[in-house]
């Protein structure tokens, strides 16, 4: 007679509710990346506020969607509206929407803050509307 083997469910993880529970549950190779993107974000927007959102980490401008960062296995992501910015991007896996880094080559802070900042005129020219 044979015995039959089950195999177990994968080991559920726990959302993180927080920023700072989401950098933390980060692998320790992405969170330094993550805490810079952070940084540099809430620089460029003192205004905005931080929340998760789709399982990532999100920026709201006067309730309006600012910026998401993020992580997979590989790489880290910055998402949000990156056209404009395509040739200072050109050293990035750019995908619409999208910008894929590794961990240890993120996107420089001063490129981060000027599409913030266009991103920020951007809800706020719409608000006018």
């Amino acid at each position: 007679m044979a015995t039959r083997t089950m195999k177990r469910p994968a080991a559920k993880t726990t959302p993180a509710k927080t920023v700072d529970d989401y950098i933390a549950a980060a692998p320790k190779d992405k969170r330094s990346a993550l805490t810079r993107l952070r940084r540099t974000i809430k620089a460029a927007a003192p205004k905005a506020t931080e929340s998760i959102s789709y399982g990532i980490v999100g920026f709201k401008q006067n309730g309006k969607p600012l910026l998401y960062f993020g992580y997979a296995k590989a790489h880290c992501a910055l998402y949000g509206s990156f056209g404009a910015y395509a040739a200072e991007l050109k050293a990035y896996d750019l995908r619409k929407g999208t910008i894929r880094f590794p961990p240890d080559k993120p996107p420089p802070d001063r490129l981060v803050t000027k599409i913030v900042k266009a991103r920020i005129a951007e809800v706020e020219k719409a608000a006018k509307r």
